[in-house]
């Protein structure tokens, strides 16, 4: 069952989600006074990832209640490595001012070495980064804008079925044509709409203790179409939608399940470095994802831990669009990730 919500709505009541379903654009109304759960089970997030092919940078403020988290990443592709710094402060609980719609507000993290702040208006996202010492003694430093066409979103609103307080409410906004800079030390990496893009991950909800999830995101043109890639799954009560998603010409083009097939060692872990497969249950979407880089973390703090392993490469094959168009899709860079979570 595919449900598409075409209307607002209030995302809660009695403390659960009124409507489960998908959606193009943010419809369902988030207010953190109709959650039924401790402030400190609420999980609120924004994060950015803008890349090409070469390079690329991402951040997330974080607010999961108990702890707060910002986390910036600087990605070299082309020379295969990445560095991530996390810093993390206890209680933040609605601090972060992160907004109960994407498209509104500000948000900002600064603490010690760190001054990470989001700004939206008028159909731009600035994202601004000082990190002191970021790598190497080296200072990272980050101005970027993402442009908002007219166009759709995925958006989800979904249960935990065996906790029915407990959701999930997400957006993601692929082919956000990025323009900017970013500085580690004397290298200065530069962002240019035609080529570049970003991706926003928007997330609010109540979430039961364990979860692992699977996440694939892909956003660039083909013959200077933009297309994209949202896939996900592996938490809360999928019944009533899935995200995954085809992009095309700023249109979603929906999709039903999907699976990444993970080669495994002998001892069962997964080998996230070589050649995956990606299907779609109804022949959609169908190829190979052909790793270049693993970008990896693993915290764990008390009562909060995560394993992230978020692995960037590139996918061929092919995407059926809603009216049957076949689109032939070679070495498209994306990425994909597992993460377990005991939060």
């Amino acid at each position: 069952m595919q449900n598409e919500i075409t209307k607002p709505t209030r995302l809660l009541e009695n403390g659960q989600i009124a409507k489960p379903g998908w959606a193009r654009q943010l419809y369902w109304s988030y207010d953190r006074n109709d959650i039924r759960a401790p402030k400190w089970r609420i999980k609120e997030w924004d994060y950015y990832l803008v890349a090409n092919s070469s390079y690329g940078v991402a951040f997330t403020i974080s607010d999961l209640g108990y702890i707060g988290m910002a986390s910036v990443s600087f990605l070299h592709f082309a020379e295969g490595w990445e560095h991530t710094e996390t810093l993390l402060e206890p209680f933040p609980m609605g601090k972060y001012a992160l907004s109960p719609h994407s498209d509104q507000g500000a948000a900002e993290f600064q603490k010690k070495k760190l001054m990470l702040k989001y700004e939206t208006a008028s159909g731009k996202r600035m994202i601004y980064c000082h990190f002191s010492d970021f790598y190497q003694q080296k200072n990272l430093d980050v101005e970027l804008t993402l442009s908002q066409p007219p166009m759709d979103t995925m958006c989800i609103a979904t249960p935990w079925a065996e906790k029915p307080t407990c959701f999930y409410y997400n957006q993601k906004i692929n082919c956000l044509p990025a323009s900017g800079r970013a500085t580690l030390g004397k290298d200065t990496y530069h962002f240019k709409a035609d080529r570049d893009f970003g991706v926003l991950d928007w997330g609010r909800g109540v979430w039961t203790y364990d979860n692992t999830w699977y996440w694939g995101t892909g956003s660039g043109m083909i013959d200077g179409v933009p297309f994209g890639l949202n896939l996900g799954y592996g938490f809360s009560d999928r019944s009533a939608a899935t995200e995954n998603v085809i992009f095309y010409n700023h249109k979603i083009h929906k999709l039903d399940q999907v699976e990444f097939v993970i080669p495994k060692a002998k001892d069962g872990h997964f080998e996230f470095l070589k050649t995956w497969k990606i299907t779609s249950n109804n022949g959609r979407l169908s190829g190979t994802f052909t790793p270049v880089l693993n970008r990896q973390a693993n915290i764990n703090v008390l009562v909060i831990a995560t394993i992230q392993n978020q692995i960037f490469g590139r996918f061929n094959g092919r995407a059926i669009l809603d009216d049957g168009t076949e689109l032939l899709v070679k070495d498209f860079f994306c990425a994909v990730e597992v993460v377990h979570n005991r939060y």
